[in-house]
């Protein structure tokens, strides 16, 4: 039969073995959470690397596609696809607004001269409307790009990607965001500058009508005066079509810059 005193010095190792189980478990553990936090940071590591060398060789946005086909896995790179298909689908969005606009093929100024009242005065009341529409859409723009914006953050999350370059690359769509509302305002000014300048025209030749003449496909008119306000609006026109070129440039330029930021984010 066990004595006293050693089942007493038995009661008393257990409380140390237990301790000591516990202090190994928790070793385990934490050893554990070190390694997986650890292994989470070179895979990061390994993928921003990854992107930054695939990215070297991408000068043209378009081709950002061909790079997410060739490294499938990596979400940093899927992450810049999205926002790449998200500045082409705003872009689309903005051209269809501004093609929207457009009331039909219109006259050059030089063939104004040969259109009957009815028809001049058709093509005003369209370019009224154009001009009036020009001169609205801009909201409803902008709730494209919000709706936009929400399904690209739904689809950027469902990739599991860290918060940080959620948040980074959220930031980057958000900043190109405001820089085609920008760049789509001023669009819509520049065709807005158009129509009214070319109504000006139009109401000048109805105004005139039956009084003015063409001669080798130029309007002469009777007073110089008249001629000095019909050319000051054709300068007007020729000036805001200068601008939409301008603009269309910037596009160009712009989905360039997106791409930069896309190299900036990885230390490219």
């Amino acid at each position: 039969m066990e004595s006293l005193s050693h089942q007493n010095a038995r009661l008393g190792r257990r409380p140390v073995v237990v301790l000591l189980l516990l202090s190994l478990l928790l070793g385990v553990c934490f050893g554990a959470m070190y390694y997986v936090g650890d292994l989470s940071t070179l895979q990061r590591d390994n993928s921003a690397q990854e992107a930054r060398t695939a990215l070297r060789d991408v000068a043209d946005p378009e081709q950002l596609d061909q790079a997410v086909k060739l490294h499938p896995s990596n979400k940093l790179l899927r992450l810049f696809a999205l926002a790449s298909k998200d500045a082409n689908e705003i872009d689309a969005a903005a051209q269809r607004l501004l093609n929207e606009l457009e009331p039909k093929p219109l006259p050059k100024l030089g063939a104004l001269g040969t259109l009957s009242r009815s028809d001049l005065e058709a093509l005003r009341r369209d370019l009224k409307s154009a001009a009036s529409d020009a001169a609205s859409v801009a909201p409803r723009y902008a709730a494209q790009i919000k709706a936009t914006r929400d399904q690209v953050e739904k689809d950027a999350r469902s990739l599991g990607v860290g918060d940080d370059w959620l948040s980074g690359v959220m930031a980057m769509i958000d900043e190109q965001h405001a820089a085609w509302i920008a760049l789509t305002s001023k669009m819509l000014a520049a065709r807005a500058d158009y129509y009214s300048a070319y109504e000006k025209c139009v109401a000048l030749l109805l105004r005139e009508f039956g009084i003015y003449k063409v001669t080798n496909g130029q309007l002469v008119f009777p007073f110089q005066s008249t001629a000095d306000s019909y050319n000051r609006a054709a300068t007007a026109m020729t000036a805001a079509a200068e601008r939409t070129s301008e603009l269309d440039g910037e596009r160009k330029t712009l989905r360039q810059f997106q791409l930069s930021r896309a190299k900036a984010f990885v230390g490219d």
